[in-house]
Protein backbone atom coordinates (compact mmCIF):
# COMPACT_ATOMS: atom_id res chain seq x y z
CA UNK A 1 0.00 0.00 0.00
CA UNK A 2 1.43 3.36 -1.07
CA UNK A 3 2.48 5.68 1.75
CA UNK A 4 2.05 9.39 0.99
CA UNK A 5 5.26 11.19 1.89
CA UNK A 6 5.37 14.15 4.33
CA UNK A 7 6.40 16.55 1.58
CA UNK A 8 3.33 15.59 -0.52
CA UNK A 9 0.68 15.75 2.21
CA UNK A 10 1.77 18.13 4.96
CA UNK A 11 0.19 17.41 8.35
CA UNK A 12 0.63 19.89 11.19
CA UNK A 13 1.81 18.84 14.65
CA UNK A 14 -1.76 19.03 15.99
CA UNK A 15 -2.98 16.51 13.39
CA UNK A 16 -4.56 19.11 11.10
CA UNK A 17 -3.98 19.45 7.36
CA UNK A 18 -1.39 22.07 6.38
CA UNK A 19 -3.37 25.02 4.95
CA UNK A 20 -6.92 24.52 6.21
CA UNK A 21 -5.86 23.68 9.79
CA UNK A 22 -8.74 21.18 10.03
CA UNK A 23 -8.48 17.71 11.52
CA UNK A 24 -10.37 14.82 9.88
CA UNK A 25 -12.88 14.66 12.76
CA UNK A 26 -13.74 18.35 12.25
CA UNK A 27 -15.01 17.93 8.67
CA UNK A 28 -18.70 17.46 7.86
CA UNK A 29 -19.96 15.67 4.75
CA UNK A 30 -21.80 18.85 3.68
CA UNK A 31 -19.48 21.79 2.97
CA UNK A 32 -20.41 25.34 2.00
CA UNK A 33 -17.54 27.29 0.43
CA UNK A 34 -17.44 31.08 0.38
CA UNK A 35 -14.67 33.35 -0.82
CA UNK A 36 -14.61 36.00 1.89
CA UNK A 37 -13.36 34.91 5.36
CA UNK A 38 -15.69 37.48 6.96
CA UNK A 39 -18.64 35.69 5.37
CA UNK A 40 -17.91 32.62 7.51
CA UNK A 41 -18.20 34.83 10.60
CA UNK A 42 -21.54 36.12 9.30
CA UNK A 43 -22.95 32.69 8.47
CA UNK A 44 -21.62 31.04 11.62
CA UNK A 45 -24.61 32.46 13.45
CA UNK A 46 -26.86 30.08 11.50
CA UNK A 47 -25.16 27.07 13.10
CA UNK A 48 -25.81 25.43 16.44
CA UNK A 49 -23.65 22.99 18.40
CA UNK A 50 -20.43 24.53 17.06
CA UNK A 51 -17.70 21.86 17.13
CA UNK A 52 -14.74 23.77 15.76
CA UNK A 53 -13.51 27.16 14.60
CA UNK A 54 -10.25 27.42 12.69
CA UNK A 55 -8.35 30.16 10.91
CA UNK A 56 -5.18 30.16 8.83
CA UNK A 57 -4.56 32.96 6.33
CA UNK A 58 -7.71 33.25 4.19
CA UNK A 59 -8.96 29.81 5.21
CA UNK A 60 -11.55 30.28 7.96
CA UNK A 61 -13.89 27.45 8.93
CA UNK A 62 -16.66 26.54 11.33
CA UNK A 63 -18.33 23.15 11.75
CA UNK A 64 -21.69 22.81 13.46
CA UNK A 65 -25.33 21.90 12.88
CA UNK A 66 -27.95 23.56 10.67
CA UNK A 67 -31.47 22.29 11.34
CA UNK A 68 -30.02 19.05 12.63
CA UNK A 69 -27.60 18.52 9.69
CA UNK A 70 -23.84 18.70 10.18
CA UNK A 71 -22.28 21.46 8.07
CA UNK A 72 -18.77 22.84 7.55
CA UNK A 73 -18.45 26.47 6.45
CA UNK A 74 -15.12 27.27 4.81
CA UNK A 75 -13.67 30.36 3.14
CA UNK A 76 -11.34 29.88 0.18
CA UNK A 77 -10.07 33.32 -0.74
CA UNK A 78 -9.97 34.21 -4.43
CA UNK A 79 -8.96 32.12 -7.42
CA UNK A 80 -8.67 28.55 -8.65
CA UNK A 81 -5.12 28.29 -7.26
CA UNK A 82 -6.65 28.50 -3.78
CA UNK A 83 -9.32 25.98 -4.78
CA UNK A 84 -6.58 23.53 -5.77
CA UNK A 85 -5.41 23.70 -2.14
CA UNK A 86 -8.92 23.53 -0.68
CA UNK A 87 -10.17 20.59 -2.75
CA UNK A 88 -7.07 18.42 -2.33
CA UNK A 89 -6.95 19.04 1.41
CA UNK A 90 -10.70 18.42 1.86
CA UNK A 91 -10.31 15.11 0.05
CA UNK A 92 -7.28 14.21 2.16
CA UNK A 93 -9.27 14.89 5.33
CA UNK A 94 -12.02 12.60 4.07
CA UNK A 95 -10.08 9.81 2.37
CA UNK A 96 -6.55 9.61 3.76
CA UNK A 97 -5.68 7.90 7.05
CA UNK A 98 -3.49 10.54 8.69
CA UNK A 99 -1.90 7.97 11.01
CA UNK A 100 -0.65 5.61 8.28
CA UNK A 101 -0.59 8.17 5.42
CA UNK A 102 -2.44 5.72 3.19
CA UNK A 103 -5.64 5.92 1.17
CA UNK A 104 -8.64 4.51 3.02
CA UNK A 105 -10.29 1.43 1.52
CA UNK A 106 -13.77 2.91 1.83
CA UNK A 107 -14.07 6.30 0.17
CA UNK A 108 -16.12 9.14 1.63
CA UNK A 109 -18.13 11.34 -0.73
CA UNK A 110 -18.43 15.02 0.20
CA UNK A 111 -21.08 17.46 -1.01
CA UNK A 112 -19.31 20.74 -1.72
CA UNK A 113 -21.21 23.87 -2.77
CA UNK A 114 -19.67 27.25 -3.45
CA UNK A 115 -21.87 30.28 -2.82
CA UNK A 116 -20.35 33.30 -4.49
CA UNK A 117 -20.96 36.66 -6.05
CA UNK A 118 -20.84 37.08 -9.78
CA UNK A 119 -21.27 39.30 -12.82
CA UNK A 120 -23.95 38.50 -15.39
CA UNK A 121 -22.95 38.44 -19.04
CA UNK A 122 -26.46 38.18 -20.50
CA UNK A 123 -28.63 41.36 -20.41
CA UNK A 124 -31.75 39.50 -19.20
CA UNK A 125 -30.15 38.37 -15.90
CA UNK A 126 -30.58 41.25 -13.43
CA UNK A 127 -28.71 41.89 -10.20
CA UNK A 128 -30.20 39.87 -7.35
CA UNK A 129 -30.64 36.74 -9.51
CA UNK A 130 -29.36 33.38 -8.26
CA UNK A 131 -27.50 31.43 -10.97
CA UNK A 132 -26.69 27.73 -10.68
CA UNK A 133 -23.74 26.63 -12.82
CA UNK A 134 -24.90 23.77 -15.05
CA UNK A 135 -21.36 23.77 -16.42
CA UNK A 136 -18.27 25.59 -15.21
CA UNK A 137 -15.69 26.69 -17.74
CA UNK A 138 -12.14 27.27 -16.54
CA UNK A 139 -10.10 29.87 -18.39
CA UNK A 140 -7.21 29.39 -15.95
CA UNK A 141 -5.74 26.07 -17.11
CA UNK A 142 -5.64 24.43 -13.65
CA UNK A 143 -7.22 21.11 -14.65
CA UNK A 144 -4.71 20.73 -17.48
CA UNK A 145 -2.10 19.75 -14.87
CA UNK A 146 -4.01 16.57 -13.93
CA UNK A 147 -3.96 13.26 -15.83
CA UNK A 148 -7.75 12.73 -15.51
CA UNK A 149 -8.53 16.06 -17.15
CA UNK A 150 -10.10 14.70 -20.35
CA UNK A 151 -12.19 12.13 -18.43
CA UNK A 152 -14.15 14.81 -16.56
CA UNK A 153 -14.38 17.50 -19.27
CA UNK A 154 -16.81 17.99 -22.15
CA UNK A 155 -14.30 18.01 -25.00
CA UNK A 156 -16.85 18.82 -27.71
CA UNK A 157 -18.04 21.88 -25.80
CA UNK A 158 -14.43 23.00 -25.40
CA UNK A 159 -13.87 22.65 -29.13
CA UNK A 160 -17.01 24.61 -29.99
CA UNK A 161 -16.05 27.35 -27.54
CA UNK A 162 -12.47 27.80 -28.69
CA UNK A 163 -13.59 27.93 -32.34
CA UNK A 164 -16.35 30.44 -31.59
CA UNK A 165 -14.01 32.65 -29.54
CA UNK A 166 -11.06 32.45 -31.99
CA UNK A 167 -9.10 31.41 -28.91
CA UNK A 168 -5.52 32.68 -28.94
CA UNK A 169 -2.92 29.86 -28.68
CA UNK A 170 -0.95 31.83 -26.09
CA UNK A 171 -3.84 31.48 -23.63
CA UNK A 172 -4.44 28.43 -21.41
CA UNK A 173 -6.68 25.77 -22.94
CA UNK A 174 -10.20 26.22 -21.51
CA UNK A 175 -11.96 23.28 -19.86
CA UNK A 176 -15.69 22.67 -19.39
CA UNK A 177 -17.01 20.52 -16.53
CA UNK A 178 -20.57 19.66 -15.56
CA UNK A 179 -21.52 20.53 -11.98
CA UNK A 180 -23.12 18.04 -9.60
CA UNK A 181 -26.54 16.81 -10.70
CA UNK A 182 -27.20 15.68 -7.14
CA UNK A 183 -26.84 19.22 -5.78
CA UNK A 184 -28.37 20.75 -8.90
CA UNK A 185 -31.70 18.99 -8.37
CA UNK A 186 -32.26 21.23 -5.37
CA UNK A 187 -31.79 24.48 -7.33
CA UNK A 188 -34.50 24.13 -9.95
CA UNK A 189 -35.72 27.68 -9.34
CA UNK A 190 -32.34 29.25 -10.13
CA UNK A 191 -31.25 30.46 -13.56
CA UNK A 192 -28.94 27.85 -15.09
CA UNK A 193 -26.18 28.09 -17.65
CA UNK A 194 -22.43 28.04 -18.20
CA UNK A 195 -20.36 29.96 -15.67
CA UNK A 196 -16.89 31.15 -16.61
CA UNK A 197 -14.13 30.96 -14.00
CA UNK A 198 -11.66 33.67 -14.96
CA UNK A 199 -8.00 33.84 -13.83
CA UNK A 200 -8.40 37.53 -12.94
CA UNK A 201 -10.98 40.20 -12.10
CA UNK A 202 -10.10 42.80 -14.70
CA UNK A 203 -8.77 41.83 -18.15
CA UNK A 204 -9.84 38.15 -17.98
CA UNK A 205 -13.39 39.31 -17.23
CA UNK A 206 -13.36 41.93 -19.97
CA UNK A 207 -12.94 45.00 -17.75
CA UNK A 208 -11.06 47.94 -19.21
CA UNK A 209 -9.59 50.67 -17.01
CA UNK A 210 -6.25 51.77 -18.47
CA UNK A 211 -5.23 48.57 -20.27
CA UNK A 212 -6.96 47.54 -23.49
CA UNK A 213 -8.08 43.97 -24.11
CA UNK A 214 -6.20 41.72 -26.51
CA UNK A 215 -9.60 40.88 -28.05
CA UNK A 216 -11.93 43.91 -28.17
CA UNK A 217 -14.84 41.57 -29.07
CA UNK A 218 -14.27 39.32 -26.06
CA UNK A 219 -17.50 40.06 -24.16
CA UNK A 220 -19.74 40.07 -27.22
CA UNK A 221 -18.29 36.74 -28.37
CA UNK A 222 -18.98 35.27 -24.92
CA UNK A 223 -22.55 36.53 -24.88
CA UNK A 224 -23.28 35.02 -28.30
CA UNK A 225 -21.87 31.55 -27.57
CA UNK A 226 -24.41 28.74 -27.44
CA UNK A 227 -24.14 24.97 -27.12
CA UNK A 228 -27.22 22.73 -27.30
CA UNK A 229 -29.41 25.27 -25.56
CA UNK A 230 -26.80 26.35 -23.00
CA UNK A 231 -25.38 29.86 -22.96
CA UNK A 232 -22.71 31.60 -20.92
CA UNK A 233 -24.49 33.33 -18.07
CA UNK A 234 -21.90 34.77 -15.71
CA UNK A 235 -18.32 35.29 -14.55
CA UNK A 236 -16.67 34.27 -11.27
CA UNK A 237 -13.25 32.93 -10.29
CA UNK A 238 -13.42 29.54 -8.54
CA UNK A 239 -16.20 27.24 -9.74
CA UNK A 240 -14.42 25.38 -12.53
CA UNK A 241 -11.77 23.98 -10.17
CA UNK A 242 -14.46 22.92 -7.69
CA UNK A 243 -16.43 21.09 -10.37
CA UNK A 244 -13.40 19.51 -12.02
CA UNK A 245 -11.51 18.38 -8.94
CA UNK A 246 -14.74 17.14 -7.33
CA UNK A 247 -15.40 14.85 -10.29
CA UNK A 248 -11.82 13.62 -10.36
CA UNK A 249 -11.88 12.84 -6.63
CA UNK A 250 -15.39 11.38 -6.49
CA UNK A 251 -17.20 14.20 -4.69
CA UNK A 252 -20.31 16.22 -5.52
CA UNK A 253 -19.19 19.76 -6.36
CA UNK A 254 -21.15 22.75 -7.59
CA UNK A 255 -21.37 26.54 -7.66
CA UNK A 256 -24.32 28.87 -7.19
CA UNK A 257 -23.83 32.63 -7.47
CA UNK A 258 -25.70 35.78 -6.55
CA UNK A 259 -25.51 38.27 -9.40
CA UNK A 260 -24.26 41.64 -8.16
CA UNK A 261 -22.93 43.09 -11.44
CA UNK A 262 -24.63 43.44 -14.83
CA UNK A 263 -21.85 43.57 -17.38
CA UNK A 264 -24.04 44.41 -20.39
CA UNK A 265 -25.51 47.59 -18.90
CA UNK A 266 -22.50 48.31 -16.63
CA UNK A 267 -24.51 48.35 -13.39
CA UNK A 268 -23.11 47.18 -10.04
CA UNK A 269 -24.78 46.54 -6.68
CA UNK A 270 -22.29 46.88 -3.83
CA UNK A 271 -24.91 46.72 -1.05
CA UNK A 272 -25.79 43.03 -1.25
CA UNK A 273 -24.99 41.72 2.26
CA UNK A 274 -28.59 41.19 3.41
CA UNK A 275 -29.53 39.42 0.18
CA UNK A 276 -26.42 37.23 0.35
CA UNK A 277 -27.33 36.19 3.91
CA UNK A 278 -30.80 35.19 2.70
CA UNK A 279 -29.40 33.21 -0.24
CA UNK A 280 -26.83 31.56 2.03
CA UNK A 281 -29.54 30.17 4.29
CA UNK A 282 -31.32 28.75 1.22
CA UNK A 283 -28.06 27.30 -0.12
CA UNK A 284 -27.17 25.56 3.16
CA UNK A 285 -30.64 24.08 3.40
CA UNK A 286 -30.51 22.73 -0.16
CA UNK A 287 -26.96 21.45 0.25
CA UNK A 288 -28.00 19.33 3.22
CA UNK A 289 -30.95 17.69 1.44
CA UNK A 290 -30.53 13.94 1.25
CA UNK A 291 -29.68 12.58 -2.19
CA UNK A 292 -27.89 9.47 -3.39
CA UNK A 293 -24.33 10.27 -4.42
CA UNK A 294 -22.94 9.33 -7.83
CA UNK A 295 -20.04 6.92 -8.16
CA UNK A 296 -16.44 8.04 -8.51
CA UNK A 297 -15.00 8.62 -11.95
Amino acid sequence: MKVIEPSELVINSDGSVFHLHLRPDQLADNILLVGDPDRVKLLRGMLTHIESDTRNREFVSATGAFKGKRITLLSTGIGTDNIDIVMNELDALANIDFETRTIKKERRTLKILRLGTSGAIQPDIPAGTLVYSEYSAGLDGLLNWYEQRDKVCDLEMEKAFTQHMHWAPRLATPYFVQNSRVIGKNFNQAVRGITLSAPGFYGPQGRVIRLSLADPLYLSRLASFGYYGLRITNFEMEGSAIAGLSRMLGHEGATVCLIIAQRSNKNMNVDYSDLMFEKAEQAIERLAMEEKAVEMI
